[in-house]
Order: structure tokens, then C-alpha cells, then sequence
């Protein structure tokens, strides 16, 4: 048999990940992206032929960056874009597969890391002598059914009751027909490929899967799978240091908060001299440019920026690489205006960015004794130092 993978990768779910992080196949587990350990799985399957990957329009990069490995590169064949539901982007990677007809196709979600060799080759062995076949885990926990008010209605005997999982098996012609009736037909409504097969009068045979293979869904399930990998971690120091001359004005934002203050801090965005040098310093832990490379100061879009906005960013860079943000410590280099009395609420708006706690959030000022620019008033300097813990595996790691 010609043998083909289909990962559907065109989900936007975030729950995993975090909010305003990429979807949960780009996660990091591992030092790597959910979505290379499942496509690895399947790669190094001596049966599978082709991987076809279904991803979303704008993750594009993200795709280019997981499917850098050299293992997946002999297999893989250009990925397509997804449609507005599964259903649809399982459609449209069955249609991009025609031009390599493959003789059964097997579908598989991108949220499952961790399916084996072994369940893969039953599914495999399945579609032998039946048109399709899933992997599945046979219920173990008693279930109840709920009346609409919470309580227990009655309890449903659960024999002969399954799990579904992926990767589900089809011969390829049988589920690119099943798929496209169905399309034609206005059917969206399919949970799975098992239960569209079956709508379609396609004989579903169960292979017996486990827990192992199950799906990443919430941040929960993503520790659980980073556990599983065992990944060997590493702290890392950055630091940064920014200066911002004084202006005509009547307030400095220093560390995210308004100060009033009888001159003001110059700069493309609102200058606040704290919060650059953190992002600077967190970055550093990632070998990931500085404050400039991501937001240059000629570009007009950032005139004014909330500087909040660009340690924000410097900390989702730091979690897609799967880093943990262990503390952060500021030194403001000032003779006005007195830092002492705002502290707190600088520790509380950096704490809101970076989802730290404030005894992780170090904030301290000096004077430089009337010496130097800062001596003279003339401007702030400010110099930070971030620790975070990092896989030791992936990209950056240690050699």
C-alpha cells in the first residue's frame, strides 16, 4: 500500500499556550513545537510514505520554523491552508493528496505528540482488511448522564464503549468521496473522520490506543506533556541599559507608572527608560536581538507606545521558546524624581506584564552624588537584569 500521513494543523486553539500566544501545535514542549514531535512521529514510521500538514494562513512561519529538523524533510510535501472548521481543512488535504494517490491516508490531529510506532502500524495493519480504522481507548471511568440542573441522572453502562483518538486510517478514495458528498451536501457537522465514515456507510474497525496518546487541549495538558519529556532545563541571565534625556513636559513614566515630575523623558515612544532596559534584558536571555531590532525607533507606528507594550512582547518571546521568567531586578540612575514612594506600583504593573509575582520584581534607585548626566539632572539611566529557566534542548541550547 502507498501509505500517507494527514496532520491537521489549522486549529487557532490558544488554551494551552496562553493568551495572545501562538496556537497550542506551535507550543514548546521538549525544546521543540508540538506540531515537529508529531510530525517526527510519523516521519520516522518506515510505512509512511508522504506527510501531508494542514496548517492555518497565518502561521506560516511558525510552520517553516517547526519543520526545520532534517528527519522531516524526505516525507513532508508543501503544506495547504485550512478551512473554517476541521472538517473543511481535512477536506482540503485530502484534495491537495490526489496528486500522489495515495492508497490509504492517515488522519491525524497535530494536538497528539505522543501517538508510537505501534498504534500507527496497527492502524495501518487495520486498513488491510477494512476500509477504515481508529485508534481508540476503551472507557475505564463510570459514566454518568446529568439531568439539566447538575445531578446525576442515571449511569450508562460502559461496555463496548470507546475513546476516539487519531490517527484514524481510510482507504483514500472511500474518505476524499465520504469528505466531498458531505461538503456538497452542507454538512459541517462532523466531530471526527470516524463519524463522517460512518455517515457515509464506511466500515470503522477499533484499534485499541491508550491514555499516552492523548490530546493537548489546556495549559495543564502541556506541563504534562513537557513532563513526559523529561527536558533537561537551564537558568539564563540578561541584562539591559537604556538613558533617556530630559525634555520639557510635566511627568516620567518610570517602571510602567506616571510620575509627575517638572520635566519630562524624551524618546520615540512614552521613554520610559525601566521598562526598555527590562525588555532589553529579557530578550537577551533568548539571544533575541534588542528593543531596536523589534521595534525601531524610525518607524512612525510606535511614536508614543505604552512601553508596556514592548516588554510584553520581549516575555511572549521568551514563553514561545519555552522559557519561564524566574525574576527581574531595575536599577534607576536618578537624582529626581524619588522612586521610593511608587515602588509598589511599579512592581505592580510589571508583575500585571510579565504574570510574575511582585517579590520577583526587584526595584531599586540611586543617585550618581551630583556626578555625570544623571548627576546634573539632564536625563535617567536605568539598568536591568532577567533570570529565566529554559529547556537545554532546542534552539540556543547548549552544544
Amino acid at each position: 500500500m502507498k501509505i500517507a500521513a494527514l496532520i491537521v494543523a489549522a486549529g487557532r486553539g490558544s488554551r494551552a499556550s496562553g493568551p495572545g500566544l501562538l496556537p497550542k501545535q506551535y507550543a514548546l514542549i521538549g525544546g521543540e513545537p508540538v506540531l515537529t514531535h508529531t510530525l517526527r512521529a510519523f516521519a520516522l514510521h518506515p510505512e509512511i510514505q508522504a506527510i501531508q500538514t494542514v496548517i492555518h494562513p497565518d502561521d506560516r512561519d511558525a510552520y517553516a520554523a517547526a519543520v526545520t529538523v532534517p528527519e522531516l524533510r524526505l516525507k513532508l510535501v508543501p503544506a495547504v491552508h485550512g478551512g473554517s472548521t476541521r472538517q473543511a481543512s481535512v477536506r482540503l488535504g485530502l484534495e491537495a493528496l490526489k496528486v500522489i494517490e495515495p492508497s490509504v491516508v492517515l488522519i491525524h490531529d497535530a494536538a497528539r505528540p505522543f501517538v508510537d510506532t505501534a498504534v500507527i502500524s496497527q492502524v495501518i495493519d487495520a486498513l488491510r482488511s477494512a476500509p477504515g480504522a481508529i485508534a481508540a481507548a476503551p472507557v475505564a471511568d463510570t459514566l454518568k448522564r446529568a439531568t439539566d440542573a447538575g445531578f446525576v441522572a442515571s449511569t450508562v453502562e460502559r461496555a463496548n464503549l470507546w475513546r476516539a483518538q487519531t490517527p484514524q486510517g481510510f482507504v483514500f478514495a472511500a474518505i476524499l468521496d465520504a469528505h466531498l458528498r458531505a461538503a456538497q451536501g452542507g454538512r459541517a457537522d462532523f466531530t471526527d473522520d470516524a463519524a463522517l465514515a460512518e455517515w457515509a456507510g464506511i466500515a470503522v474497525k477499533l484499534v485499541e490506543s491508550s491514555d499516552r496518546n492523548s490530546k493537548i487541549t489546556t495549559q495543564d495538558d502541556l506541563a504534562m506533556a513537557a513532563s513526559r519529556l523529561g527536558p533537561d532545563y537551564e537558568t539564563r541571565t540578561g541584562t539591559g541599559f537604556d538613558v533617556h534625556k530630559f525634555t520639557d513636559g510635566d511627568h516620567v513614566w518610570l517602571c510602567g507608572v506616571k510620575i509627575p515630575h517638572d520635566k519630562m523623558l524624551d524618546g520615540h515612544s512614552d521613554a520610559d527608560v525601566g521598562l526598555h532596559a527590562l525588555t532589553d534584558a529579557l530578550l537577551g536571555t533568548i539571544g533575541d536581538g534588542d528593543i531596536g531590532t523589534h521595534f525601531p525607533p524610525a518607524d512612525p507606528q510606535w511614536r508614543g507606545m505604552a512601553s508596556s507594550k514592548f516588554l510584553a512582547h520581549a516575555a511572549q518571546r521568551v514563553a514561545e521558546h519555552g522559557g519561564k521568567i524566574i525574576n527581574v531586578d531595575i536599577t534607576l540612575l536618578c537624582e529626581a524624581p524619588r522612586v521610593g514612594p511608587h515602588r509598589e506600583a511599579m512592581q505592580a504593573a510589571i508583575s500585571q506584564v510579565l504574570g510574575i509575582g511582585p517579590g520577583r520584581i526587584g526595584i531599586k534607585a540611586t543617585t550618581t552624588e551630583g556626578l555625570g548626566f544623571t548627576g546634573r539632572r539632564e536625563g535617567i539611566a536605568a539598568m536591568a537584569q532577567a533570570t529565566v529557566q529554559l529547556p537545554a534542548i532546542g534552539p540556543g541550547a547548549r552544544k
